[in-house]
């Protein structure tokens, strides 16, 4: 055979480029991050066998309405574009309004959520803690007593849930030296993991002088860990515990699956896919305060805790993400915005959101492929996009 592919044709690049030390770059993520289980180790979360999604809904109409959200008036579909999106759902009042995918996305394709997972995780430990079986007020070494010569061994779940951990640890996502590399290895997202398990470096980080519970400190192993006390609390492994406490009460209609490390160990913080649909489906049952399906999910306490009265904002303000959100809070893996609406989000980097706008009943959910993980500036005018967005449909 001769000339491209029809790999190659869609996407641009063969399947062989495509590789561990790669898979999170430009353009080589508009593929990968759709199909994790083809370079890590995954677990399935198995949905109700026999479901059936609803067909996609168009959402032309919205499409060529005009948004400003930069210097110059543009179209929805330009910004999506433009912010590298792979995705887009959007629900109103409990109603799919319409999905919009990129050329490189399929309907019904599921996407890594980055670190919208720890919103999920969290979901969980709401769950559990309805039950009795998870405290988040009790030490870490309550549930892991091997924590004790770690930065945890004075530390809270509370602190683990609200990122509240004095942690000597920088999310320096890009440096190839760094203990967050050393941290990716142990997850088996960059070469030469297979050393040290996830477990083993989260027991190893050490703690700053400042009290836990002063500063935000936005440090992944944090969710990591909370998988783990999780597992240790309940006696289940993170993927069975997903699908039988939220997958399968929620009415997720598509398998979902969760990156793992050597030893198996669920990558709480970042690692699990999902079809657009389906996280959208989770931001609803939290704007319908824990329940889905006529059943209530989680306690409507916690949720109002998560998204509305919980949280320090002296935390929020001593920490480095109040640009995005000067007036915001952050509870339970989830991001108070401040907004006058009473949004709230999951953020996941390379553009994943999970945006939720109460007073509109509008519920939206993000995959994108952006080159880079973060970006400041398109950040905050996707919030301003979804602001936008949330007042059209």
């Amino acid at each position: 055979m001769t000339g491209k592919t029809a790999f190659e044709t869609r996407y641009g690049f063969a399947r062989n480029e495509v590789l561990l030390s790669n898979w999170r770059e430009s353009p080589f993520n508009r593929w990968s991050f759709q199909n994790l289980g083809e370079l890590v180790p995954t677990a399935p979360v198995a949905a109700t066998p026999g479901s059936v999604e609803a067909p996609v809904r168009d959402l032309s109409g919205l499409l060529g309405e005009k948004v400003s959200i930069a210097s110059a008036p543009e179209t929805v579909a330009e910004f999506l574009t433009r912010s590298s999106s792979d995705a887009l759902t959007v629900m109103k009042a409990g109603k799919v309004i319409g999905d919009w995918f990129a050329p490189n996305m399929d309907f019904g394709a599921r996407h890594i959520i980055f670190s919208i997972s720890k919103s999920v995780t969290a979901i969980i430990a709401g769950i559990l803690e309805g039950e009795g079986v998870f405290d988040p007020e009790v030490p870490v070494t309550q549930y892991i007593p091997e924590a004790a010569g770690s930065a945890y061994a004075d530390a809270s779940c509370r602190h683990v849930l609200d990122m509240s951990v004095s942690l000597d640890f920088e999310e320096a996502y890009l440096d190839p030296e760094s203990a967050f590399a050393r941290y990716r290895r142990a997850t088996l997202w960059n070469p030469g993991g297979g050393t040290e398990s996830l477990r083993e470096f989260i027991l190893t980080l050490q703690r700053l002088e400042e009290p836990h519970g002063k500063t935000f400190r936005y440090r992944s192993p944090n969710s990591d860990l909370l998988g783990l006390l999780l597992e240790r609390a309940s006696g289940q492994r993170f993927p069975d515990l997903m699908r039988e406490k939220l997958w399968l009460p929620l009415g997720a209609v598509s398998e979902a699956s969760i990156g793992v490390d050597m030893e198996g160990t669920a990558r709480t913080a970042g690692g699990i896919s999902v079809t657009p649909r389906d996280l959208a489906r989770i931001g609803e049952m939290v704007r319908q305060g824990g329940t889905a399906n006529g059943r209530r999910i989680v306690p409507e306490a916690w949720v109002h805790d998560t998204t509305v009265a919980g949280g320090s904002a002296e935390a929020w303000q001593r920490g480095t993400m109040v640009h995005l959100f000067p007036k915001g809070r952050y509870r339970n893996k989830w991001y108070q915005t401040g907004a006058a609406n009473g949004a709230f989000c999951g953020i996941g980097i390379h553009g994943q959101w999970l945006y939720v706008d109460p007073k509109m009943e509008v519920v939206i959910a993000k995959m994108g492929s952006q080159p880079v993980p973060e970006d400041y500036p398109l950040e905050r005018e996707i919030v301003a996009f979804f602001e936008a967005l949330s007042g059209m449909v």
